[in-house]
């Protein structure tokens, strides 16, 4: 599955951003189309001109036969709940395609009240890979929630990598917050019927078991996140590496039936976006 790398267009001046997407989504569409059973696409969205946005995501999926897109939370600094993305995400659920968040480098005032100061490196890996890149996000999808967004669409579904971006883990404290936001179904509802989970190359059999409880193996999509997590073992750590088979050995040796497996491993996926057909002689949403 590919798509551009963080922080995709979303900081870009609004007239640049519409131009790379184009570029970037029709580059993408043309190596699916050499490829096509080898590759699928995210495409990139220009949401700084946010009426271009839901226009390229429409004309990504019902012309170029690409089954999702790729957002990277903040757009400068506007989250991910600005009100002016309704049309965006309301083109999203009609086209029955999802939108794939990934995280970005939080805010530099927050970058310097909570990640500065500590010795090396250190610093700048715990606001980015290490932790911050996962609060930030995560924190956006409870504003999106709290928000309303997923009321006023909701059909509207969201792929949220990293294992949920750390709210899985704390759903049974932060729910006491549903009913001060009006919300209309449990908080836990939305990430079952909103959201669907990616590892994102994490590796941890802790964090699989987790998201399976909390969402069901029919809402999880399997992603090893290559090539950041292939070969990435310094120290020894084991966590992040995906290489020498592990990709593919840690899905065959999860706790699952061999039909859930396949689910996880494809099928949840194509449940998802197998509307969504590509062809040469003319791409379109079925």
């Amino acid at each position: 599955m590919l798509s551009l790398a963080s922080p995709g267009v979303q900081n870009l001046a609004a007239k640049d951003a519409m131009h790379v997407a184009g570029e970037a989504n029709n580059a993408l569409a043309e190596i699916v189309d050499a490829h096509p059973q080898r590759f699928q696409a995210l495409a990139a969205i220009p949401t700084p001109s946010p009426q271009a946005a839901a226009a390229e995501l429409e004309r990504a999926v019902t012309q170029l036969g690409i089954r999702g897109a790729m957002l990277y939370g903040r757009t400068g600094d506007k989250l991910a709940d600005a009100p002016e993305f309704d049309d965006l995400y309301a083109t999203a659920e009609r086209l029955r395609v999802p939108l794939h968040f990934h995280p970005q480098t939080p805010v530099q005032s927050v970058q310097e009240a909570y990640y500065s100061g500590l010795p090396g490196g250190v610093g700048r890996a715990l606001a980015t890979a290490g932790l911050g890149w996962y609060y930030d996000l995560g924190v956006q999808y409870l504003r999106m929630i709290f928000s309303g967004v997923f009321d006023r669409h909701p059909g509207l579904q969201v792929i949220a990598g990293h294992w949920g971006e750390v709210v899985l883990f704390y759903l049974d404290h932060i729910g006491v917050l549903q009913d001060m936001a009006k919300l209309e179904r449990p908080l836990a509802d939305y990430f079952r019927q909103n959201f669907w989970v990616a590892g994102s190359g994490t590796v941890s059999e802790r964090y699989l078991r987790w998201t399976a409880e909390v969402v069901g193996t029919d809402r999880m999509v399997y992603s090893t996140d290559y090539p950041y997590t292939f070969g990435t073992r310094p120290g020894g750590f084991p966590f992040l590496d995906t290489s020498g088979g592990v990709a593919r050995s840690f899905l065959e040796s999860a706790p699952f039936t061999e039909a859930e497996k396949a689910a996880i491993g494809s099928g949840n996926w194509e449940r998802l976006t197998g509307h969504v057909t590509a062809g040469r002689g003319g791409r379109q949403a079925v």
